[in-house]
């Protein structure tokens, strides 16, 4: 067992004391890097990128060396997995990703089998397991995947939608068939999740992203269902330390005491809800992560400082709280406005944490 540098984040997540708000951002390896890009460049397209461990890690480290960040996360996709099911995942330049051969026929799905992840995505534990050498333990190392509702929005419609018109008719017209893709795809995530434990991941974030398109009643039987599937089949510990798990559905404020309830260790939260309202629900049984808007990043410095001061305040003092945009960052966010925000909550957020 080797004791990790800074903590911090995986403290916070279990709602111990820490000395201040840890920090890292969703999609912090991303495009807004230009080294990024020359990476990206370099391997010739995203999923070459995404499939060469070497690469894998030099773009997750490079936000390390940039920003006083609390936490690396693996640099992957979440398509990774209907990838190795064999639907045939590319990426179309400007048009985001596409599947070849979508679900759409009952033969197809009823075909649908669980990958074996040492196999199939042998690449992303090549990665886990590189990325943690590197970082020596420096900050821990979050691994990831896609809720099964969200990975089935892709695997469906084929790409991504802004109605989900398919999946919601094979929702109600023939639920029974949804409900087979969405077994297949928890029991894939779980084997995938803790082979990245395995392999080296210090947390584990589970990405609903379209959990909100659901209607109430919807969300809880086809999203939350095997979201709590899969917390239940985590493993909570890994050679004697405590891996930590968070849920984030992206428009999820309505649900946020059923999340709660799964079993998670944190529940993550977009920006539409207030951090402070939403500890007042929740926060005595989990952790929070977030949520400025990704939108404050193009403002002045003095802003992002106000608006980062803002979510601190509204958390109030005491534990339990890390830093987050309320999604992913944008592409188009200047690095120097991100050193603002990162420096602004490391500094800001002391004051919440005196003994």
């Amino acid at each position: 067992m080797t004791t990790l540098k800074n903590d911090t984040f995986i403290r916070a997540l279990l709602r111990q004391p820490t000395e201040y708000t840890p920090v890292w951002l969703m999609r912090q390896a991303g495009r807004y890097l230009p080294e990024y890009n020359q990476t990206r460049a370099r391997a010739g397209d995203f999923l070459s990128l995404c499939k060469n461990p070497d690469l894998a890690t030099e773009v997750t480290l490079q936000p390390l060396a940039r920003f006083p960040l609390d936490a690396a996360i693996l640099f992957s996709d979440i398509l990774t997995i209907p990838d190795a099911m064999g639907l045939g995942l590319y990426f179309s330049q400007g048009e985001g990703p596409k599947f070849e051969r979508p679900l759409r026929e009952e033969w197809e799905i009823r075909g649908l089998t669980v990958p074996d992840p040492d196999v199939h995505l042998r690449y992303v534990m090549d990665a886990v397991s590189q990325i943690r050498k590197a970082l020596d333990n420096s900050v821990p190392l979050i691994g990831f995947s896609g809720s099964p509702f969200t990975l089935a929005c892709y695997m469906i419609e084929g790409s991504s939608s802004s109605d989900f018109a398919t999946v919601k008719a094979m929702l109600y017209q023939r639920p029974e068939l949804l409900h087979h893709i969405l077994d297949i795809n928890a029991k894939t995530v779980i084997a995938y999740l803790n082979a990245q434990i395995e392999s080296g991941a210090q947390a584990i974030m589970i990405f609903d992203t379209w959990g909100g398109a659901l209607s109430h009643a919807a969300y809880h039987e086809f999203s939350l269902h095997y979201i709590q599937q899969i917390i239940s089949g985590l493993k909570r510990e890994h050679n004697g330390v405590k891996i930590p798990n968070i849920v984030f559905t992206k428009g999820g404020g309505n649900w946020l005491e059923s999340i709660a309830a799964t079993g998670c260790d944190a529940v993550g939260l977009d920006w539409a809800i207030d951090i402070g309202t939403a500890r007042k629900r929740i926060g005595d049984k989990v952790a929070l992560q977030g949520n400025l808007d990704p939108s404050v990043l193009f403002a002045t410095l003095d802003t992002i400082r106000n608006e980062v001061g803002a979510v601190l305040k509204s958390f109030g003092h005491g534990n339990g709280h890390v830093f987050n945009l309320g999604h992913g960052i944008s592409q188009f966010t200047s690095p120097e406005n991100v050193v603002a925000m990162v420096d602004a909550v490391h500094q800001l957020s002391k004051q919440y944490h005196t003994k």
